[in-house]
């Protein structure tokens, strides 16, 4: 957004709940006890990753890269919606808000064409398993994790200029808990009709073609999987790819929601509930549900005192939490 018209300009206003502000005292314990749990989910999947040799795996390289992203998007957003569910200042700097709209962005275009990706993998390793490590050898990985974070931050470097360019005119009232896209656009001064027409083909882009690309590896593993004759082998080779598409539904469902939902066909209320979700819950959600169903995760002594230091956390914050 132009700062030039309004010499006083300091910052945007994140208004976020301040409309319920009783929820907002709840929503800051529960969101640190969750930011917390999948702050050590995610820093022990890439730990593991590393520790591990039985985890040297193209899935697992992958898996890591999916946490990685996890960490950044939360740990961009949630420290300063704390602080302004806790304080009476709700303000975030003039950069604050260009880095969450640049990472935010960014690492939600990284996280589709990884998913995508990761569903090749998946394909590999039922349709063709004899030749799995020839087709996904280590090169090929790297160049498939590198171009997903190429892609997805020259997207972002794209619509972060297109959005914070856009003349404000004094609006600086943020009605989210972070700043994003459809949000910010709603602050400008100017017709933005080419902005919303260029988000929304974009998103078409990243969400659309990626998810065709998911369901046609996964028609062809169900076609695989239903030629197998023994009930314990298909049970196997559906459990290889259950979680990853538990995680596909949960994400693109989200974001869906979110970018390809016809104007006003939520209250603003509904919008920032599914960013709530998006930002914090997913990233919650994917190393348990990877994890859960992984003997090779379950197995492991690193995993067994990073579980033991999250229910000792959770007993200690709720009772905390309890206390008068």
């Amino acid at each position: 957004m132009e700062r030039a018209n309004d010499s006083t300009f300091s910052g945007f206003i994140l208004l976020g709940f301040s409309n319920r502000p009783q929820l907002e005292t709840a929503l800051f314990t529960v969101i640190l006890i969750i930011y917390f749990l999948s702050f050590l989910g995610s820093g022990t999947i890439i730990l593991l990753s590393i520790v591990d040799s039985r985890l040297h795996t193209p899935m697992y390289f992958f898996l890591s890269n999916l946490s990685f992203m996890d960490l950044c998007l939360t740990t961009c957003t949630v420290p300063q919606t704390l602080v302004n569910f806790k304080g009476k200042d709700k303000t975030i700097t003039y950069g604050g808000c260009v880095t969450q709209l640049f990472i935010a962005l960014g690492l939600g275009g990284v996280e589709c064409v990884l998913l995508s990706v990761m569903a090749y993998d998946r394909y590999a390793a039922v349709c063709r398993p004899l030749h799995y490590m020839v087709i996904m050898h280590p090169r090929l990985c790297l160049q498939l994790v590198v171009s997903a974070w190429l892609t997805g931050f020259s997207n972002s470097v794209l619509q972060t200029a297109l959005t914070m360019t856009l003349p404000l005119c004094g609006k600086n009232q943020v009605d989210h808990f972070f700043c994003e896209v459809p949000v910010m656009l709603k602050l400008a001064c100017t017709n933005t009709s080419i902005n919303e027409a260029e988000l929304f083909a974009v998103s078409v882009f990243f969400l659309v073609v990626p998810l065709s690309l998911i369901l046609v590896s996964y028609g062809h593993i169900t076609r695989a999987v239903l030629k197998i004759n023994s009930a314990q082998g298909r049970r196997k080779a559906f459990g290889t790819c259950g979680s990853h598409l538990l995680v596909v539904i949960i994400f693109f469902g989200t974001l869906i929601s979110m970018y390809l939902q016809p104007p006003s066909s939520y209250s603003q209320d509904v919008n920032k509930s599914i960013a709530l979700f998006y930002t914090l819950v997913t990233p919650l959600l994917n190393p348990l549900i990877y994890t859960l169903r992984n003997k090779e995760v379950k197995g492991s002594s690193v995993w067994h005192a990073a579980y033991m230091v999250a229910v000792a956390t959770t007993v200690v914050s709720s009772h905390f939490c309890s206390s008068p």
